[in-house]
């Protein structure tokens, strides 16, 4: 696996063996990112299913300014501590190996608000529009954010949760990506 583009494009990045995590495909991350925009003039992240931190990583390497990388598998902490070691992005980065909601509970706890949300959970345990819900409940969102879920093609998600409203679709083989967007109630 490699960042497809920005300061650190063409990088090498660890994963975790066996099957335990499912790496966004390097395809599917660049059509995520060309219909964002490509590049990114700062902002914050957070990157809550994170595995081996790539799609965090790849935001920053196109220009965010921080990244918070949430896994709760410890190993997957460890693989996510050394890709950012390796770009020598640790002023950057921010890795909370815990679950989903304690993440948000966390973020929400040091005022945190971001720019950009990915949302890649393990694709028979997601849990994406309660996700969605909580993200708004807490104000963990800034102005205008973007949310990202990569999903099973099968998964149809409701096209309005509170202030968000999705505005794009794209299935690349067995993945649905759902674009959603903040916008003023």
């Amino acid at each position: 696996m490699r960042i497809v583009a920005g300061i650190y494009s063409s990088r090498r990045l660890d994963t975790l063996p066996g099957n335990d995590t499912r790496p966004t495909l390097d395809k599917v991350r660049e059509a995520v990112f060309s219909s964002l925009g490509g590049f990114f003039e700062g902002g914050n992240m957070l990157d809550l299913y994170a595995g081996s931190g790539a799609v965090g990583l790849e935001a920053l390497s196109r220009g965010m300014d921080h990244i918070v990388l949430v896994d709760k598998s410890r190993a997957a902490a460890e693989i996510i501590r050394k890709n950012i070691a390796s770009l020598k992005a640790e002023e950057q980065t921010t890795v909370l190996p815990v679950s989903d909601l304690k993440a948000l509970s966390i973020l929400q706890e040091r005022g945190m608000q971001f720019d950009l949300v990915y949302l890649d959970p393990p694709y028979a345990k997601e849990r994406n529009m309660e996700i969605l819900r909580r993200l708004q409940e807490y104000d963990l969102l800034a102005e205008k954010a973007r949310v990202v879920i990569e999903s099973d093609k099968e998964d149809l998600y409701e096209p309005v949760v509170i202030n968000l409203v999705r505005y794009k679709e794209a299935i690349y083989g067995i993945t649905r990506i759902s674009y959603y967007q903040e916008v003023e109630s």
